[in-house]
């Protein structure tokens, strides 16, 4: 224990590779005399917590090693040869946050001589570093924490592991960083190997709470001091009662939604037993972005996994009655088959049914098991004649008969401009999905269970970012994602550029997907 302790995150002047080593096996020796020392009255919880920042100060001896390592092996000649830059002589520090804290280290700074663009940082070109201030580590975990779990959430996720967190504000920047790449990286990566052979699409929409232009305002405008008060209870209650809250009028809604067009695509392939088996490569995207772009988007990605115009392949498609829906679909896939979910319709039938039956009475569930039955038995038609007949025994002037007029007649229409898209018995004999209900899920898990919490309110071009991070980490993709998304920043690097991934930048909804 001979070793002299350094301050290595307050040293002033450059540290070597052989200092840093001296260190390490200081603190070495100190792990080893802390784990073997007899200490009176301490438990194995009480050691693991006093060892991890041992463990953490020697990780971040380590990487400090690596870094003075690559910084002292360097060579500038291929640089300077060029005639172009010229050496700073004196290396400049920098602090570098990792998962084991912060560590600092030396670089030399090569400066352009025409001035032209400042110069770089040949250490942190050839490494990888960008000007963010994290290590790679750090911008890929806890973006993808944020997928999973609010901003505030992440950091203090974060901090129980690793004993510090980036702040809310940097990894919400980083979020809208490397969140511009994922509509990239869906465009690029490669069809998946083992397709099936027929193609579902199921498209749906689900609206998240946006922030309205009153709350924005109040959010970006200028704070009040608060008043000192005897204790947070009563400054409270002063609060309140200097702000009058506008009552809502009876049909206004607090969410102030803006709908998410949500796309899932898988194949099935048929198996001996003649059934189709999946789904099989399943992937999810969601976007803010107007529909036309993501059906369109839903084109491109049949087309590289094997489905172009004009194939004979199978594309079966299952939708709610949404005609925009059904009329894009159409212009982009002429060839495929349509569903209309079976469970909207079965809905509809069963608001007729109460029309007409008490909740809860055997005669509601036999009267609707039986419309339904028509509906699997391929009876669309003979149903929708059925429900006209009933419409017409209505009486166009009693009072009594105006909600079943009402009902049926809503029903009648909404069905007759879909029979086309309702031929369940064929289906069900394919082994085709006749329901939406994968795309449902979707809605819950990819934008309600992240998106649509209490109390959270999005700005559309801010939480596409974040929206899109989230359909590749639920797709399973995070780490080819990011290793694409690190090698692009890398590149650019190596080119000379200065690379920033965080920015405050909300994106274009237009080009969003």
């Amino acid at each position: 224990m001979n070793a002299k302790i350094i301050d290595i995150s307050d040293a002033k002047d450059q540290l070597s590779a052989e200092t840093i080593k001296e260190q390490i096996r200081y603190e070495c020796e100190r792990i080893i005399e802390f784990c073997t020392q007899e200490q009176k009255g301490i438990t194995f919880h009480k050691f693991e917590q006093e060892l991890w920042p041992l463990i953490s100060t020697m990780a971040c001896l380590y990487i400090q090693l690596f870094l003075m390592s690559c910084h002292e092996r360097l060579d500038y000649s291929k640089w300077i040869e060029t005639g172009l830059y010229y050496v700073r002589r004196i290396p400049i520090a920098r602090k570098i946050k990792t998962v084991f804290g912060e560590v600092k280290y030396w670089r030399t700074y090569l400066v352009r001589k025409d001035n032209s663009n400042g110069g770089f940082h040949p250490l942190d070109t050839i490494l990888g570093l960008t000007r963010d201030g994290f290590s790679p580590s750090i911008i890929s975990l806890s973006t993808r924490l944020a997928t999973r779990v609010s901003f505030m959430t992440t950091v203090k996720l974060f901090t129980y592991f690793y004993g510090w967190s980036p702040s809310t504000e940097s990894i919400e920047t980083l979020v809208l960083g490397v969140g511009r790449n994922a509509s990239g990286y869906m465009e690029v990566i490669e069809a998946p190997e083992g397709d099936g052979e027929v193609l579902i699409i199921e498209v749906d929409g689900k609206a998240t709470p946006t922030a309205t232009d009153e709350e924005l305002a109040k959010r970006r405008g200028n704070r009040d001091n608060k008043e000192k008060g005897c204790c947070q209870r009563h400054r409270s209650k002063k609060e309140r009662k200097k702000r009058k809250r506008k009552r809502r009028k009876k049909g206004d809604k607090s969410k102030n939604g803006r709908s998410i067009t949500i796309v899932v695509m898988y194949t099935l392939k048929r198996g001996n037993d003649g059934l189709l088996h999946g789904p099989i490569n399943k992937i999810v995207w969601a976007s803010y972005a107007p529909r036309k772009i993501m059906l369109e988007w839903a084109r491109r990605q049949a087309t590289k996994r094997g489905f172009p115009p004009g194939t004979n392949k199978r594309i079966h498609i299952a939708v709610d009655g949404e005609p925009c829906l059904k009329d894009g679909l159409s212009e982009l896939f002429p060839s495929a088959t349509f569903a209309l979910d079976i469970r909207h319709v079965e809905e509809y039938l069963w608001k007729i049914g109460r029309a007409y039956y008490s909740e809860g009475t055997d005669e509601l569930e036999d009267w609707v098991e039986e419309m339904i039955s028509m509906l699997y038995e391929g009876k669309t038609e003979e149903l929708v004649s059925l429900l006209k007949e009933l419409l017409e025994k209505l009486s166009k002037r009693a009072k009594r008969d105006k909600c079943k007029r009402e009902v049926l007649s809503k029903v009648i229409k909404y069905m007759e401009s879909r029979l086309d898209m309702m031929n369940y018995k064929n289906y069900i004999e394919e082994d085709l999905p006749i329901a939406s209900g994968i795309v449902e899920g979707a809605a819950r898990y990819v934008v309600g269970e992240r998106m649509d919490c209490s109390g959270m309110r999005w700005i559309p071009e801010r939480a596409e970012a974040l929206l899109h991070l989230r359909c590749i980490e639920l797709n399973g993709d995070w780490e080819t994602f990011f290793d694409w998304a690190y090698k692009n920043w890398r590149d650019i690097l190596l080119k000379e550029e200065k690379v920033l991934i965080r920015t405050n930048e909300p994106m274009e909804l237009c080009n969003a997907a």
